[in-house]
């Protein structure tokens, strides 16, 4: 996938020594449920990870291919009337912060979601305190469930309200 400043790709284990230093970074890690990676082995699993999982994991990158952060979908599942939901994960080296990076990566990998995969709701749970990421989802449009579940906020946006958006 490409945007106007970041390519997306597929995490393969070529990648483990960018996804190391990346995840070496308690503040990249800080609202993750995963320590900060310690060797390129922990790198090499992670990606493994999604790499098996039925979702996807990506590799962002900017204008001049440098790895900047991950996103993509995981646990997935299916209603009983066939519908698909997603759950939507991202992350951002500390030094690229503030700079509009996620909105733009995030709004692709939505559109795919929404357009190639065929999901009908992506959902997402944030820490919350990470107002980061909160802030990214409801400036997405993202719904915010009345209550905490788990002690995380939970978070959700349906296929059709997406489109209608796009298409304004």
């Amino acid at each position: 996938m490409k945007t106007n400043r970041l390519s997306l790709r597929l995490l393969t284990l070529e990648d483990a020594a960018d996804v190391w230093q990346h995840f070496a970074d308690p503040a990249v890690t800080e609202f993750m449920d995963i320590e900060p990676c310690k060797d390129i082995e922990t790198a090499r699993e992670i990606i493994r990870f999604h790499m098996m999982d039925s979702g996807c994991r990506y590799g962002i990158y900017n204008q001049i291919g440098v790895f900047i952060g991950t996103c993509g979908f995981h646990y997935l599942r299916q209603s009983k009337h066939k519908h698909i939901t997603a759950e939507i994960g991202f992350d951002l080296a500390k030094a690229y912060w503030g700079n509009g990076y996620m909105n733009e990566a995030v709004q692709a990998l939505i559109q795919s979601g929404f357009t190639e995969l065929g999901y009908h709701t992506i959902d997402a749970t944030v820490e919350p305190g990470n107002s980061r990421s909160i802030r990214l989802l409801e400036k997405l449009g993202f719904e915010r469930a009345e209550e905490m579940q788990e002690g995380l906020v939970y978070f959700q946006l349906k296929r059709d309200k997406w489109l209608k958006r796009v298409a304004k």
